[in-house]
């Protein structure tokens, strides 16, 4: 199903484009690798993302500012306390939980 949609988006770009993908398993499979040279002669480069690049994807950066900044004792007493805690961070990012980038 992935490669056919990658089949079908192919087939209809009209200038050189790059879809960057994740290391999913349907990804580096070696039927999907089997079709990289056939995408590249429609105009279609695939990217691959490093294996892990948590630097890449925004959620990670807030889960690690929650874990090792924010996080308050009491949010392991239980699934509720830290289904509370995670929430109250949510709702207070950007006024109260701020990530400054400098």
């Amino acid at each position: 199903m992935v490669i056919e949609h990658f089949n079908l988006f192919a087939s209809e770009i009209t200038k050189e484009t790059v879809a960057v993908i994740d290391n999913a398993s349907i990804h580096t499979s070696h039927k999907f690798k089997a079709m990289l040279e056939v995408w590249e002669s429609q105009g279609l480069t695939i990217f691959y993302l490093p294996p892990y690049s948590p630097q890449l994807n925004p959620i990670e950066q807030l889960w690690k500012f929650m874990k090792y900044y924010w996080i308050e004792f009491d949010a392991y007493k239980s699934a509720q306390h830290m289904q509370n805690y995670v929430e109250k961070v949510i709702v207070g990012y950007g006024s109260k939980y701020v990530i400054n980038f400098v």
